[in-house]
């Protein structure tokens, strides 16, 4: 369905709405941080990279396990919060993203690091991370161990990259402090 090059009629709450075409650009007009963006957003800072190939796609969710994660078309079309910022890795340096939020409150973040660009995740390749960065298993995680709280500011905080190791393994690269 992401790949949906046409609407699509979908039952959402009891009522028929429309399911926009899935791109890479779904959210981001809701993401963009002004320069020096004052209103209700995060600050994120990006820990423990495996190299600077590819891209960089936060997203923030609405706090519940029924929305974190979910398709971004059926979000936006039950008019839920949903935002991305989609950046190209830098060559070098620190590396910061900023995401607006809505309003002040509770949300869900995920980071991918997309590094063969290809806009989704793929298990042997790319790194994903979340904020209070939960230890990552093989199942899908929970929306209370992605939570954070927008306040009226920029809010700040790390989130740390994980990547698959070996057959069985998936968390921090060894010895990654940047």
């Amino acid at each position: 369905m992401k790949a949906a090059a046409f609407l699509v009629p979908v039952a959402l709450s009891g009522t028929a709405a429309l399911a926009l075409p899935s791109t890479p650009a779904l959210g981001l007009a809701e993401g963009h941080c002004a320069p020096a963006e004052t209103g209700p957003s995060f600050l994120v800072t990006v820990l423990g990279l495996k190299d600077r190939t590819g891209r960089l796609r936060l997203e923030l969710y609405p706090d519940n396990d029924q929305d974190f994660l979910a398709d971004d078309n059926m979000l936006v079309a039950a008019h839920k919060a949903f935002a991305r910022v989609d950046v190209a890795v830098p060559p070098s340096g620190p590396v910061s993203l900023c995401i607006r939020a809505p309003r002040t409150g509770y949300y869900a973040l995920s980071l991918l690091h997309d590094r063969n660009g290809d806009h989704k995740f793929t298990l042997s390749t790319d790194g994903v991370g979340f904020p209070n960065n939960p230890p990552i298993g093989w199942s899908r995680p929970k929306a209370a161990v992605a939570r954070v709280m927008a306040r009226t500011g920029p809010t700040p905080l790390q989130i740390r990259m994980n990547y698959r190791r070996g057959l069985f393994s998936f968390g921090p690269i060894a010895g990654s402090g940047q």
